[in-house]
């Protein structure tokens, strides 16, 4: 029975509910620095600042503004300063731990690239970046020890080819993850690169959509392996056949990691390929106009879907953004090829794409100058860069294949089906990262070769994927790998020192698994450094001793007691 005060008894007004800085409902007052940064001057605007000031003037010139915000804009964060150690990267202040030098992001939308291009990266590499190359696990190619006066060269020198660093970060719509094999797979569903390069040309760059409430991700893809981790986006267009419309695809959005993991919905809609970029700027423009801006640690799409549901979110998209209703339409079929493309396949035209892998996507200006001479050598002036940190060669005659191959296992790039190599991630790590806490890339070609000789003549039922992250943000994304490795502080014996909580058993919609799922976390199990290679032969072979028959790693994972993991 409900109760009413007694007489002369004072009831409490109802405090007032937050704004949560959603500009349709709370108008466009800034609620916190970053939105006040943004409202002040947009993002875009600094490339003036930096060609016409800061590149004369030098690091110094720079306000803290534009380093710590706008820079971001056009790819560019400030890397980590030489020598400070893990302990100390939550202590420290930003600038505390930035060096006069920048780590600059190369943006390659759908993974194309040219043989020109890249030569063109490379050359950029070698005369200011050190040598210095990494693929990312988003097609992009990251460049560090770059000077600001620097910066105006570097991208007369993008772009004279048809690259830039345009949104590369901040807050924005990144770059556009798409099939690496858009255009050329034999069993390819649809062609994505017109939609793209349309989304690209529009939308890139325009002051619309260059204030989000943080970043903003896009996936889409025509190929049957699903290649373009569409659960982990924060909008993604998967290709699907329609039993009445045909082919098009399936719309999944709010999907993302970080500390706080979530994958995409199906928003049970149909788009037609004519409507895929109208259905992108509606999706964004509903994030731009309707996401969380109040606090920073929940503005992103996945937050605002989760508040809303799939169903409120199609019909805000169908009927304040499209005006029109969305076709309903069916999900995926499960993958039935390898997403990652690594080997030799044949292309519809006849030739061949051969996939290559790069230890945790490590490169250098050198490598990249010699895999594009080797293409070049070949006849081929296409490659592509895929979200797994691989990299493609396409169009090799038939009776060039072996030699090929023969010239990339010479190079370091193995198109086999090696045991981890193939599948073995990782961030950027202490080495540049400020937000780091452990080394990441050379622990993990460390893992490889000492896990590759230990287990050698071993024949895995499917490959086991390692992913290591220097921080809790999952750029490398730990809970989507078979063994995912978070970077933390590892106390033994009253000692810190380097090494990971582990996840096990995640993965991703894949033709060994029906749909994705986070890995488990079991408490206490951490390991050093040190003892990484050990820990996970030993998770490896337990695997192989206790699995049913046709179990997956992350069956066996997910099933078997703790007491086996540890």
């Amino acid at each position: 029975m409900k109760q009413t005060p007694r007489s002369g008894a004072s009831t409490r007004p109802a405090r007032p509910k937050k704004s949560n800085g959603q500009w349709k409902i709370d108008g466009q007052e800034p609620l916190n620095k970053n939105e006040a940064d943004k409202a002040q001057d947009n993002g875009l605007n600094v490339r003036a600042r930096i060609e016409e000031t800061y590149s004369k003037n030098g690091f110094s010139s720079i306000t803290d503004e534009d380093l710590h915000a706008r820079f971001r804009w056009w790819g560019l964060y400030t890397q980590r300063k030489p020598g400070i150690d893990g302990g100390r990267t939550a202590t420290l202040e930003p600038h505390e731990l930035e060096d006069e030098y920048f780590m600059l992001r190369i943006r390659i939308d759908g993974g194309k690239l040219s043989t020109e291009q890249l030569h063109t990266i490379a050359g950029i590499s070698n005369d200011f970046g050190r040598g210095s190359a990494d693929l990312t696990d988003r097609q992009n190619i990251q460049l560090h020890w770059i000077e600001i006066e620097n910066v105006p060269e570097i991208w007369d020198r993008l772009e004279a080819v048809g690259l830039q660093t345009t949104e590369a970060c901040g807050d924005v719509p990144r770059v556009i993850l798409g099939s690496p094999v858009a255009g050329i797979a034999a069993d390819e569903l649809i062609d994505p690169t017109p939609s793209i390069e349309e989304i690209s040309r529009r939308y890139i760059g325009d002051p619309s959509l260059s204030n989000l409430p943080r970043k903003y991700k896009t996936a889409i893809t025509g190929h049957p392996s699903q290649d373009v981790v569409h659960e982990i986006n924060d909008c993604s267009f998967v290709a699907v056949d329609h039993p009445e419309h045909g082919i098009g695809y399936d719309l999944w959005v709010g999907g993302a990691l970080s500390t706080v993991p979530r994958f995409a919905e199906r928003l049970g809609a149909w788009v037609a390929p004519e409507q895929v970029v109208e259905t992108w700027l509606g999706v964004t423009e509903i994030f731009r106009d309707y996401g969380y801006r109040r606090l920073r640690n929940k503005a992103r799409l996945k937050f605002l879907l989760a508040d809303w549901g799939a169903e409120k979110f199609r019909d805000i998209l169908e009927t304040e953004y499209l005006g029109y209703k969305l076709a309903d339409g069916p999900a995926p079929e499960k993958p039935a090829t390898a997403g990652d493309h690594v080997g030799v396949h044949k292309q519809a035209d006849g030739k061949y794409y051969i996939g290559v892998s790069l230890i945790a996507g490590r490169a250098s200006g050198t490598l990249l100058n010699q895999v594009a001479d080797l293409a070049d050598k070949f006849g081929s002036t296409r490659l592509r860069t895929t979200p797994h940190q691989k990299i493609l060669l396409l169009d090799i005659e038939e009776k060039d294949i072996d030699e090929v191959v023969a010239g990339l296992d010479a190079l370091g790039l193995s198109s086999r089906k090696d045991l981890f190599r193939r599948s073995t991630m990782a961030c950027t790590g202490i080495e540049f990262c400020k937000l780091a806490i452990v080394e990441t890339k050379q622990t993990a070609a460390d893992a490889v070769a000492q896990l590759e000789e230990r287990l050698a003549g071993i024949d895995l039922p499917h490959p086991i994927s390692l992913h290591l992250n220097g921080c809790p943000n999952s750029c490398a994304r730990i809970q989507t790998a078979d063994i995912g490795l978070k970077g933390q502080l590892v106390t033994i014996d009253g000692v810190q020192t380097p090494g990971f909580q582990v996840h096990v058993g995640g993965g991703l919609a894949s033709k060994d698994r029906d749909e994705a799922g986070l890995g488990r976390t079991v408490r206490g199990l951490k390991v050093t450094v040190d003892d990484l290679s050990d820990y996970v032969e030993k998770l490896v072979r337990r695997f192989l001793d206790g699995r049913s028959e046709d179990e997956t790693f992350s069956q066996w994972a997910h099933r078997v007691d703790d007491e086996e993991l540890v």
